[in-house]
């Protein structure tokens, strides 16, 4: 669950409107027929050919384990910057995440694009946890990563979304609080982001991100779901620290479901548990 997740929210300054992220799909395994790759009559090939395929293989592995056997003192080269390896835009900085937190959310990101990153998927992981249906909890997440200038028009949008009737829609009581013997999971995880615009203190961040959320019990009817999504923010330095100023999602990029089975209620709400969170950095 993120925010913008709940019916009609959005940017309104972008005309956009939030919405659950992805959908599922079902993939049906035809029977084996000559030529299909997938599931198809498995051909015999030479015993040459796979003889020249197992060599390959070895020699494969063996270059990998000495690559990643090689010591620290190899030479560098390209400069003052040379021991560290040229990565394509996307690529991790390799910077250490923050160590300091304020309302148990990473706080305190430096103040350049990969700091203002490292915010936005911090940020879009309170967003999307359970704490935002509960109105205590909600504002105090808004209080520390949106601007000043820009909690209270939040919170009023925000009071407006998570009305008794959504709570209903998404398994839990009218105040928001979880039934009895059952387990809420609203989760967002960050899979990747980008920055489309920047400036000295301003940065338009997208996280692309996966979602859980559904109630798990025995008898639920709104079983935990998963969901992708983009979320957009518009960012800037405040107050020490990188700041949300307007905040927009979008459905996908969704992957094609896996033969996953689904787990049982009882092994999602003990994985919800037991499997704590991370402190993302770009």
């Amino acid at each position: 669950m993120s925010l913008g997740d709940e019916p009609g929210y959005g940017d309104a300054s972008r005309g956009e409107d939030g919405g659950y992220g992805g959908s599922g799909q079902t993939r049906t395994r035809l029977p084996d027929r000559p030529g299909d790759v997938y599931g198809g009559a498995r051909r015999r090939g030479s015993s040459s050919r796979s003889l020249i395929t197992v060599v390959g293989v070895v020699v494969l592995l063996i270059a990998a384990i000495a690559f990643a056997n090689r010591g620290d003192d190899s030479p560098s080269s390209g400069g003052e910057d040379g021991d560290k390896a040229k990565t394509s835009p996307t690529a991790a900085s390799g910077d250490h995440p923050v160590d300091s937190k304020v309302a148990g959310i990473p706080s305190g990101f430096p103040h350049t694009g990969e700091g203002a990153q490292s915010a936005a998927a911090n940020y879009a992981v309170a967003l999307g946890s359970a704490d935002m249906f509960d109105k205590a909890g909600r504002d105090q997440i808004l209080a520390t990563v949106i601007t000043s200038s820009r909690v209270t028009d939040f919170e009023a949008t925000l009071d407006k979304a998570y009305t008794p009737q959504f709570n209903k829609n998404v398994g839990l009581n009218e105040d928001g609080s979880t039934p009895q013997g059952y387990t809420f999971v609203s989760r967002t995880s960050p899979i990747g982001t980008k920055t489309t615009k920047s400036s000295n203190d301003t940065a338009t961040v997208e996280v692309w991100c996966s979602g859980l959320l559904g109630l798990a019990g025995e008898n639920s009817t709104n079983p935990v779901t998963s969901s992708w999504f983009t979320i957009t923010m518009k960012l800037e330095w405040a107050d020490g620290d990188w700041k949300i100023v307007t905040h927009s999602q979008k459905d996908g990029p969704a992957p094609v479901p896996g033969d996953d089975r689904a787990s049982s209620a009882d092994d999602i709400a003990k994985a919800v548990e037991e499997y704590g969170g991370f402190t993302y950095a770009r």
